[in-house]
């Protein structure tokens, strides 16, 4: 069976290497997005999928778009039997999902059909969700809305971002070769049509997204900087500088200050940097400010960036 691959980021690198160790001499391509400019020398830096697949000596395709004459006479060269997508970041034109015999199944990191869209694990840690869910589907024409092949759950509870997307990628990786494992043998798992009314949207992360509001809760803030982390993080300003949250708590205290204000500050250890929100005390334990690396609320405190009485801006 010819398999060929579609995905970008980290995430999908996971499912890649799985793979590549099950079925290295059936995986006929690697198709990832272009090389993309990053950080201040705007280099252009290769996606993840790229890095790895020609570490593992996979031929790797760049197109810059999916249209038929960009793509369709190497799609047909390849000739693939099934396609596997992993956070590929384009939607796949109809030419694409129609040309293998087993059709194109994605990993998408949701319980299907809640979370469709591209940012499902943000947004459902932002949302404030403890399960969070891998689904394999078939791909369609709409967004993430194909007939699903199996869908699991893990749980989460104070993990961020980064660490659940870790998780999943391997539970994801685990289900698509046990599903590919049922085509070969010809026994796919049943279909099972999505309910659309119980779906919703999972955004691409905005600049806006990632400003911090003090007026909400302090849960509800706790939960945005774990989704964020570790990129491109929760910020807010003090001081005139910068901040990004990399991790923080709810202490169960309340407080009368405005939502913000910095309530108490220690320098001890890795310190504590208490602030008020629109309901509850928020504890910010790691940060990283303005053009410094990551540190602790103690080591932050200790510079003399945030004192008792001071504000954060939102």
């Amino acid at each position: 069976m010819k398999i060929l691959f579609m995905g970008t980021p980290d995430f999908a690198v996971t499912a890649l290497r799985a793979l590549y160790e099950k079925y290295k001499e059936d995986v006929v391509g690697v198709v990832t997005r272009i090389d993309m400019p990053k950080n201040r020398g705007h280099a252009l830096t290769p996606p993840p999928v790229k890095v790895a697949a020609l570490e593992m000596g996979l031929p790797v395709y760049q197109p810059q778009n999916l249209k038929e004459e960009n793509f369709r006479e190497t799609l047909e060269s390849l000739a693939p039997d099934i396609i596997v997508v992993a956070a590929y970041g384009k939607i796949l034109p109809e030419y694409v999902l129609n040309y293998p015999k087993h059709g194109c199944i994605n990993i998408h990191a949701s319980y299907l059909p809640e979370y469709r869209g591209a940012a499902p694990i943000a947004r459902a840690i932002m949302d404030g969700k403890k399960e969070l869910g891998i689904t394999i589907m078939y791909m369609e024409k709409g967004l993430d809305t194909g007939d699903m092949l199996a869908r699991k759950m893990l749980t989460f509870e104070n993990e961020n971002k980064g660490e659940a997307e870790e998780a999943l990628a391997k539970l994801g990786a685990e289900m698509m070769l046990l599903e590919l494992t049922n085509f070969e043998n010809s026994t796919p798992s049943p279909r099972e049509k999505q309910d659309d009314a119980l779906s919703c949207y999972a955004a691409k992360i905005e600049k806006e997204d990632c400003k911090i509001d003090f007026a909400k809760s302090a849960e509800e803030i706790k939960n945005r900087i774990r989704a964020l982390a570790p990129a491109p993080y929760a910020f807010s300003r003090i001081n005139g500088k910068n901040i990004k949250f990399v991790k923080a708590t709810v202490t169960g205290e309340n407080t009368d200050k405005a939502p913000g204000t910095v309530v108490s500050v220690s320098p001890k250890g890795t310190g504590k940097l208490l602030v008020a929100t629109g309901s509850g005390v928020l504890s910010i334990e790691k940060l990283i400010p303005e053009g410094k690396k990551e540190m602790t609320a103690g080591d932050f405190v200790r510079g003399r960036g945030a004192a008792e009485g001071d504000v954060f801006e939102f």
